[in-house]
């Protein structure tokens, strides 16, 4: 189930703008349309295959579409982060981040596709900068072609000093090792450094960063909803968009959990005992 509870809707509801001055009275459920689109974050679905329990699928893009320019979802982020730090004895502003990219195919096309040589990935980037505890700071996607290091200056545009005043340093691998990086945050007043976390000089087997795991263990959440499976979105603005629902729709189950009455997993209905040869 993709529907939200009551007291998830409670922390929803003051983010979501109020109707228009003037002309017809809103008429649509509004928690309705935030029900179908996780639903469609979550399933996989599209437009079009949106169940008819919700209201008319264009309604629902259309919200969606408004609420990706006018910032609605960055406040929800925003404001569900400060929650969750807060409830786990946390300052609202993290001191230590972690930067990373995912690239992924995409389907049908759309704006800025490239391919990534390394990984031999034809579709996008996904960049995301999450705390420790794996919430979501910022997020753009790129062509897949787009170097780490520069698609990084877009990432730390959308994090100023004074939205994220305890930041020290933001932890990263060797690709984001870049001397014009670290020259656009002095140039730009940023008071956070990229710090770069490498295994032990000579190490050759598999050795877990824990300060680097947790943007991979926040890519591992966000793959759980189907429509992340691959880049369906025609516009970078809308994948970016769905990355953050899916980011929201998490971070309201972890805020508000729901119990669940009994395991999910496959069980066969009856055993039958082999018979004897």
């Amino acid at each position: 189930m993709t529907d939200i509870t009551d007291a998830q809707w409670a922390e929803l509801e003051p983010e979501i703008p109020s109707p228009r001055p003037g002309g017809r009275p809103r008429k649509t459920d509004i928690r309705e349309v935030v029900n179908a689109i996780f639903y469609i974050t979550h399933e996989g679905c599209t437009w079009r295959a949106l169940p008819h329990d919700f209201p008319p699928w264009r309604t629902v893009y259309n919200y969606f579409d408004a609420w990706k320019y006018d910032g609605t979802w960055d406040r929800i982020i925003d404001r569900l982060r400060v929650l969750l730090r807060a409830a786990a004895g946390r300052p609202t502003s993290p001191r230590v981040a972690c930067i990373d990219s995912q690239s992924v195919k995409t389907a049908g096309g759309g704006q800025e596709v490239g391919t990534d040589g390394g990984k031999k990935v034809r579709g996008r980037k996904r960049h995301i900068v999450v705390d420790t505890m794996g919430l979501l700071l910022a997020v753009i996607v790129t062509a897949a072609n787009v170097d780490d290091a520069k698609a990084a200056q877009r990432l730390f545009a959308k994090m100023p000093s004074k939205d994220f005043y305890r930041l020290d340093e933001v932890q990263a691998d060797s690709r984001y090792h870049s001397p014009e990086l670290d020259r656009w945050l002095r140039v730009h007043h940023r008071g956070y450094e990229v710090v770069v976390v490498s295994r032990e000089p000579g190490e050759r087997r598999f050795v877990p960063l824990r300060s680097r795991w947790a943007v991979e263990r926040t890519f591992a959440w966000l793959g759980r909803y189907r429509r992340l499976s691959k880049d369906y979105e025609h516009t970078t603005s809308s994948s970016e968009a769905v990355v953050k629902i899916a980011a929201i729709h998490h971070y309201l189950r972890r805020l508000h959990p729901v119990a669940v009455p009994e395991s999910q997993r496959f069980r066969f209905v009856g055993h039958r005992p082999k018979q004897a040869a």
